[in-house]
């Protein structure tokens, strides 16, 4: 298989199940901006990070090529004519609890937040800031993409919780290599 298609070249790609629509379709935007997320995820993974943290990481980036492969598909395809799953793992209620597992556990290695927090530390604790920043805009297109068509509602679910999982991922990491926290003070 050739990495080059030429499908493409006018402007156009394929959804699973044959469809084509414009590369500027709302549908587009928010599996390609769930693709972005993937990359920043393992820009983070190239940093010396926790391993458990990193197994964390990985698990949630297969997540989102799954939750990536089902924004591509139109609903009414999701299932094959003889009524098999087109795509053979959709995001699921027990994902979303995974999250909040994580989240539950690291917030339980954490100073509790009084204060809002300037995102920081070092570099990939910085970097998972800014991948909460590119979830948070996931899920807003796919919030948008649910306005205009059906999609199934744990796909905007996970996206809220994997951004808060982000966020006190950053905390983790910050705190793990010292890094103090700067709370923002209004006013100040």
């Amino acid at each position: 298989m050739k990495v080059y298609t030429k499908t493409g070249d006018k402007g156009t790609t394929g959804l699973y199940g044959g469809t084509r629509v414009s590369k500027n379709s709302l549908k587009i935007e928010s599996y390609g901006t769930v693709d972005e997320l993937n990359s920043y995820l393992g820009l983070i993974r190239s940093y010396e990070i926790d391993p458990a943290l990193e197994e964390e990481i990985i698990i949630i980036q297969k997540d989102l090529f799954n939750l990536g492969a089902e924004l591509a598909t139109p609903i009414d395809k999701l299932y094959l004519a003889n009524g098999k799953p087109r795509i053979p793992k959709t995001i699921s209620e027990q994902d979303i609890i995974q999250l909040e597992d994580w989240i539950d556990d690291l917030e339980g290695q954490l100073e509790q937040l009084t204060h809002f927090i300037l995102p920081g530390g070092n570099q990939p604790a910085s970097h998972a800031h800014v991948a909460r920043c590119i979830c948070r805009r996931a899920e807003r297109l796919t919030v948008g993409l649910a306005e205009v068509e059906e999609i199934r509602p744990e796909l905007q679910k996970y996206l809220n919780r994997l951004s808060d999982y982000l966020f006190v991922l950053g905390r983790k990491i910050a705190t793990d290599n010292n890094h103090e926290e700067v709370k923002w003070i209004p006013g100040e």
